[in-house]
């Protein structure tokens, strides 16, 4: 059973509920004393607390996604297989692999609920791949929008994260949809994919001397790859990224270094410098221009100011980056030519429940800053 298989957290809560019952049934007849009753006190007792952390270890990774797969948890997946020197047999970077469709009243029929598209991608220039999930609006399958081209927005994970937690966890295709139907946003294409494009390592969409060249990636590749494949508006300003915790420095380190493509980036629970750690390794390598171009309040500081939109969000109570994101506001504020909006709850954790506080706010943000032509 896979790791977020329902049936293999279903099997270890039942597995937890009958080890409990069976300890309290028992419990009478190892109340004596002896190597054996304790032995059987202590076993007990053992199962079932590692039955209840594993439990509740699985329905937290259901709900946050924090790892997709075995090889993920236990550190096996290794980024050998993410550069390829070939295209996919269509001979184009993305290719469609599955379709499903959006938990939305009449999702069943993509010209009501829109669709859920799942790709992989290789890029051209730089040879990742990865997998992603494309949202659709229903617009998209209606006839009288056959000619039109659609605003697109990047939606990142934080690390490690998974892109099915943007569906699952996030919902940003039902929140998308609804809004849209309410006439709170234009109709929009999601990009779903999570920043790690080379697992295990977390590269901070950095482009690593001698590694994963993951900002040209993000920067180019995938705009490219999904532009060419779906009708997505071809003009500047037709592209958008959003981000929480690493996918927010993300989404805010791709507006700030390419306004070009991306014309406004939200950065939800976002920190603005890479870190260094035992998930990144040495990103650098030396280079001390690209270190400084990694520190998004350095760069904003010493280079020209990007004809971009900025969005951040943060908690007056319980982020750790409140501080920080006042400071960085003040920063921008002082740059001619980047703007700069934020979300500022009055408390909120680093969690899925705070971020879907805020997407709402930030997917209508973001359509009032996106051209669709």
């Amino acid at each position: 059973m896979g790791l977020t298989s329902n049936e293999l957290l279903v099997s270890a809560v039942l597995l937890a509920v009958l080890l409990f019952v069976g300890t309290v049934w028992l419990w009478p007849r190892l109340a004596r004393r002896g190597w054996r009753a304790v032995s059987g006190r202590v076993g007990l007792l053992l199962a079932t607390q590692v039955a209840v952390f594993v439990s509740v270890g699985l329905c937290a990774n259901q709900t946050f996604g924090f790892y997709a797969s075995w090889a993920d948890l236990f550190g096996k997946e290794r980024g050998e297989g993410v550069v390829v020197d070939h295209d996919f047999a269509g001979g184009g970077p993305l290719q469609v692999v599955d379709t499903q469709q959006v938990k939305v009243a009449g999702g069943s029929r993509p010209r009501v609920g829109g669709q859920i598209q799942k790709i992989d991608i290789v890029g051209r220039t730089t040879h990742i791949a990865t997998p992603a999930y494309v949202y659709l609006p229903p617009e998209y399958f209606q006839s009288r929008y056959r000619t039109r081209t659609f605003p697109a927005a990047a939606v990142l994970t934080g690390y490690p994260g998974t892109a099915e937690a943007l569906i699952k966890g996030l919902h940003y295709p039902q929140t998308a949809h609804e809004l849209a139907r309410d006439g709170r946003m234009q109709p929009m294409i999601l990009v779903m994919l999570r920043p790690t494009v080379a697992p295990p390592r977390d590269t901070e969409c950095v482009d690593i001397p001698g590694g994963p060249q993951t900002e040209s990636f993000f920067a180019k590749d995938l705009p490219d790859a999904v532009s060419a494949h779906y009708r997505v508006g071809e003009k500047p300003g037709s592209w958008g990224i959003i981000g929480d915790s690493t996918g927010g420095y993300c989404a805010l380190k791709l507006a700030v270094h390419h306004p070009e493509v991306y014309a406004a980036g939200a950065g939800l629970s976002a920190y603005y410098k890479a870190p260094i750690d035992p998930t990144t390794g040495d990103l650098f390598h030396g280079d001390e221009e690209l270190r400084n171009s990694a520190d998004l309040r350095w760069y904003l500081k010493h280079r020209p100011a990007p004809d971009t939109s900025l969005l951040v969000s943060s908690s007056k109570v319980g982020e750790a980056d409140y501080q920080d994101t006042l400071k960085f506001i003040e920063l921008v504020k002082s740059r001619r030519h980047t703007r700069i909006s934020s979300i500022i709850l009055d408390s909120g954790g680093h969690n899925f429940n705070t971020w879907r506080r805020e997407i709402p706010g930030t997917l209508e943000w973001m359509s009032g800053r996106l051209s669709d032509r």
